[in-house]
């Protein structure tokens, strides 16, 4: 999978955002150095499949509150789900789920899928009549059975937009 470079984005920035070393980072890019670095440039990202040999992707509206899975663009499922709070905004962009894992609950639910950027995942939660609302600190937020049925759907990989 690539990744292209924000401004203000380092080697480093990138590598905890896919949870992976430097090391392995540079290795996947032959002739890159860490202070070569410019936004609009495309690395690669090893261990993920490219998002367009995927069948599956996801949108997220956070003015809607609603998360959209998409199966080779086409709508499959609208879920609704809470998001950032005013001072702790959901991050808007392009990401992707690098990893799933089942969660015992409390804040975060039976689920979490880990976005690519560091903190921040799709995951269920111990509140949910907090669900369609701004409470957050960033995540986006999913009722248990829901964060369930779309984890055992989307691969790691899948693509992830997050517009306002």
């Amino acid at each position: 999978m690539n990744h292209v470079v924000k401004r203000g984005e380092t080697l480093a920035s990138i590598a905890a955002d896919y949870r992976i070393s430097v090391a392995r980072l540079l290795a996947a890019n032959p002739g890159m150095s860490s202070y070569s670095l410019a936004p609009g440039q495309i690395i690669r990202i090893p261990g993920l499949s490219p998002p367009a040999s995927l069948p599956y992707s996801i949108r997220v509206s956070l003015s809607q509150r609603q998360l959209t899975l998409l199966h080779h663009g086409t709508v499959q499922k609208v879920y609704p789900v809470g998001v950032g709070k005013m001072l702790t905004k959901t991050p808007t962009g392009d990401f992707v789920i690098i990893n799933k894992a089942p969660n015992p609950g409390g804040p975060f639910g039976t689920m979490w899928m880990s976005l690519s950027k560091k903190s921040y995942g799709i995951h269920g939660t111990n509140n949910p009549s907090s669900i369609g609302k701004f409470v957050s600190k960033g995540c986006i937020r999913m009722y248990n059975r829901d964060v369930e049925e779309l984890a055992r759907i989307v691969p790691i990989g899948t693509p992830v937009q997050i517009r306002p």
